[in-house]
């Protein structure tokens, strides 16, 4: 894969977040009145995640997503190395 490809993947998974926040932004304003909403996340901060969530079944789902993401991070750093 060269740089070009690379830069516009990640352009293209950059919009595709932006018009899937829009998306939801409309559809969650024409909805019925009220919603339960949470919110989570993962930084990672080199191979160590750092988790947050505003309730249990969000923190969940962000700890799985650590989980992968810091899998995929090893993994990256071995392939790395033999090439």
């Amino acid at each position: 894969m060269d740089g070009k490809t690379l830069i516009l993947a990640g352009m293209a998974l950059i919009m595709t977040g932006f018009l899937l926040v829009f998306i939801g932004t409309i559809v969650s304003a024409i909805g019925s009145g009220e919603a339960d909403v949470e919110g989570g996340g993962v930084v990672m901060i080199g191979p160590i995640p750092i988790i947050f969530g505003t309730s249990s079944r969000a923190a969940g789902i962000a700890t799985v997503l650590a989980i992968v993401l810091t899998i995929l991070w090893i993994a990256a750093a071995l392939l790395s190395r033999r090439g």
